[in-house]
């Protein structure tokens, strides 16, 4: 039993529960479904001579670590871009690595790769694929508007922006399609792509609702073509 009431999607013959920190839980399975963690995006940008503050990863782990504890995940999916390299593992802090290896070895945990890890040397636990169909769900890094099967994908970084009293806000969202679900990227140090984007659309067929999960409820947003 979940002890909190997340929003409930129903999605590809499953109920799902969405979460505020852009991240899915699947009740029958107990699994906790993230995407773009982008672990060790700031020492990677530092290597280049651009100086972030370095606690992305430990930041992205920490949310990641309670919303395990808070759904009672037993298994975790990460679609993709995990680490914003491929050496990115090599470069984690021993507090985070820690931390990751603590996860992976409590959860059956699954890295799918994506385009920033597509070359993934696992040195961190876990189980690499390149992409997985779970219970007649097809899990991947970046939609393929060629799929059959109900899909769930990252690499986007999907946001929607709107006006409240007369302030734009971004949220970071799901995007839906009957057959699609669009993660937002849940890492600490990520950005994001408008959902009207043409990038977007073209992964959705330009027709699809923006979800923003609060608490108790979904938001829904119809998304211009």
């Amino acid at each position: 039993m979940v002890p909190v009431p997340f929003a409930e999607l129903r999605f590809g013959g499953h109920v799902w529960q969405a979460l505020p920190e852009g991240a899915l839980f699947w009740p029958t399975r107990r699994a906790l479904l993230v995407a773009d963690l982008h672990f060790e995006k700031a020492s990677w940008f530092a290597r280049g001579g651009q100086m972030l503050p370095p606690y992305d990863s430990m930041a992205t782990l920490a949310a990641l670590s309670a919303i395990v504890a808070t759904t009672g995940a037993e298994e975790v999916w990460c679609l993709g871009d995990s680490f914003h390299d491929i050496a990115g593992c090599d470069r984690l802090p021993e507090a985070a690595r820690a931390t990751l290896s603590a996860l992976t070895a409590t959860t059956r945990w699954t890295w799918i790769t994506g385009n920033h890890d597509r070359v993934f040397v696992d040195r961190c636990g876990g189980e690499v694929r390149d992409e997985a169909l779970v219970d007649g769900v097809m899990l991947r890094h970046e939609a393929d508007p060629r799929e059959t099967y109900p899909e769930l994908s990252g690499h986007y970084h999907p946001k929607l922006r709107v006006r409240v009293r007369g302030k734009l806000v971004a949220r970071r969202c799901f995007v839906a399609t009957a057959t699609k679900l669009i993660f937002p990227a849940f890492g600490a140090l990520t950005g994001g792509l408008d959902v009207t984007h043409p990038e977007i659309a073209r992964a959705t067929g330009g027709h699809a609702e923006a979800l923003v999960a609060l608490p108790d409820r979904l938001l829904r947003f119809p998304v211009a073509a």
